[in-house]
């Protein structure tokens, strides 16, 4: 089936054993998900269901046993491993619940590592890098290390680097699960703004109600992982709910 230009994200027939647990082998299924430019879409659902194996099908940290990954025009299945390096590095921003900032270097320094590896001189790594924290209100903490940032400014540098590169699509993986509730929705709204003024897609996890509600979308990943015992009782639709 050809994909729509207007999807960016598009996943058909998905399958990925996920291991064994209690003697009963885990997988991932998942028949269709398709995400169309400039969407914002909240994945919901609880613990272990299946959400961030979700994202990084997407970002291509994993490939699927069978089925279709294409992001961006690209099927995924199609690249090595260097080719799908690339095209994460030009097409995905992605921001973690941890952060993963480099502690030896300062907050430009860790936006200008990311950028390096899309092949970017050195020169214009330092001017995006620069814009993209005084996009985040970095712009007095560009020098800064990791240790001497608070978490939400962490968080901030980290969404600074996601978006340098300039990103069709943002894949965000519980932004605020290590803030307070404060911190919390001032990065979310800042993520949301981001992707909407630059017409980004984003894909956002997220355990709390009140965010998912805010976005204009929801796909409920609940029972997208599932042990084989259970998929041969009765086979389920490997597609998540959807609402919004």
């Amino acid at each position: 089936m050809k994909t729509p230009a207007s999807d960016l994200v598009a996943l058909r027939d998905v399958a990925l054993r996920l291991g064994i647990d209690s003697g009963r082998k885990i997988r991932f299924t998942l028949a269709d998900f398709r995400v169309g430019e400039g969407e914002a879409v909240a994945l919901t659902g609880p613990s272990g269901c299946g959400k961030s194996t979700l994202l990084n099908l997407i970002a291509g940290l994993r490939r699927p046993d069978s089925g279709s990954v294409r992001v961006a025009g690209c099927e995924l299945a199609n690249l090595g491993e260097a080719g799908i390096d690339r095209h994460r590095g030009k097409v995905c921003g992605i921001v973690f619940q941890s952060f993963h900032l480099l502690a030896p270097f300062d907050a430009l320094e860790n936006v200008m590592i990311g950028l390096r590896f899309s092949g970017m001189g050195t020169r214009d790594c330092r001017r995006r890098a620069e814009a993209a924290l005084d996009r985040v209100g970095l712009s007095g903490r560009r020098h800064s290390s990791p240790a001497t940032l608070s978490v939400g400014e962490r968080q901030r540098v980290a969404i600074a680097r996601a978006i340098a590169s300039d990103p069709p699509l943002l894949l965000a993986d519980e932004p605020t699960g290590s803030l307070d509730a404060a911190t919390g929705r001032e990065i979310f709204a800042l993520l949301c703004e981001t992707a909407r003024e630059a017409g980004r897609t984003l894909l956002l996890v997220t355990h709390e109600e009140s965010l998912a509600a805010s976005l204009p979308r929801r796909f409920d990943c609940s029972g997208l992982v599932e042990s084989i015992a259970a998929v041969e009782a009765g086979p389920a639709t490997g597609k998540g709910g959807e609402a919004g």
